[in-house]
């Protein structure tokens, strides 16, 4: 997570680690909300559990305690090599967004049925993590692609941006982020968790989401999907014929679409409509891929 700290105030120091403010380090602190994260996780022994940025390892103790084993992605050196020291952990040093998530789950075939080979899903992953607000939507972005190999995800974000996420449409918080992920997930906000819960306290309240792959979601190219409703929302006060209109000829679209509407007008089924129907017609390579804003 990342808060503005007044000029000339230094790193806090906790568990004898100083905070790194370009890593957006804000530890939990708080083992009431410790526990009831715990709890909606609900981790079993023998799942595979992927914590991302387990820091000072709050949550990373009791997930292990009942999991028996766990692997942690850890982007800061020192916090991986404390990380390291425990034996049931398994530690890998990297940026979250370059890891392959299908490689790390044991014997994945990324092009394999989503339910695992027993058709009960208990061979895929569980992915938890208190994620850097500064980093929330390109890691939600990144992790798209693995979805298929996911039992659920459960992540510690801002609050606003969960809001964001599960919004309905024709709401002030609907936009891309809603639109993409709500294709994909299942969402619901689980826990809501104040700043004082938190070493040092950002300056925004922050809350758990629940993320749960579509069984079978609309099939798609979600590039083209996340293209069509970054072109939507890129003027979202206007109607959609100043935007969305003028990149639909672009692209050689002949087909019909109401664009006497705002972008947050349109449900979530109609843009993937949309982006199932631009699919023959979308451009050869593929559409970027960085993560919503504020929108």
């Amino acid at each position: 997570m990342s808060a503005r700290r007044p000029p000339h105030s230094a790193p806090a120091l906790h568990e004898g680690h100083r905070a790194r403010k370009r890593f957006g380090q804000h530890f939990l602190s708080d083992q009431t909300i410790v526990e009831a994260l715990v709890s909606a996780i609900a981790p079993r022994p023998g799942q595979f559990v992927v914590e991302i940025g387990p820091g000072l390892a709050a949550l990373t103790q009791p997930l292990v305690e009942r999991l028996g084993h766990l692997t942690v992605i850890e982007l800061d050196r020192d916090l991986a090599q404390r990380l390291r020291a425990h034996p049931q952990l398994r530690v890998i040093e990297s940026d979250v967004l370059r890891v392959d998530f299908a490689s790390l789950l044991p014997g994945a075939d990324p092009a394999a049925d989503p339910m695992g080979a027993d058709g009960t899903g208990s061979a895929r992953l569980r992915i938890v993590g208190n994620l850097p607000y500064n980093l929330s939507s390109p890691i939600l972005f990144h992790l798209l692609p693995w979805a298929h190999v996911v039992q659920d995800q459960h992540f510690m974000l801002q609050k606003e941006v969960i809001e964001r996420m599960v919004a309905a449409p024709c709401s002030a918080a609907y936009g891309r982020l809603s639109v993409v992920l709500q294709w994909r997930y299942a969402m619901e906000n689980v826990l809501l968790v104040p700043p004082q819960s938190f070493t040092p306290p950002p300056r925004v309240d922050s809350a758990v989401v629940r993320m749960v792959p579509h069984a079978q979601p609309a099939a798609l190219h979600w590039p083209t999907l996340e293209d069509t409703v970054r072109v939507a929302f890129s003027q979202r006060r206007k109607l959609l014929r100043h935007s969305l209109g003028h990149w639909l000829t672009e692209q050689g679209y002949g087909g019909r679409f109401d664009l006497q509407r705002r972008a947050e007008e349109v449900p979530v089924a109609e843009y993937v409509a949309l982006a199932q129907a631009l699919a023959g017609t979308a451009p050869a390579t593929q559409p970027p891929t960085q993560a919503a804003e504020s929108q």
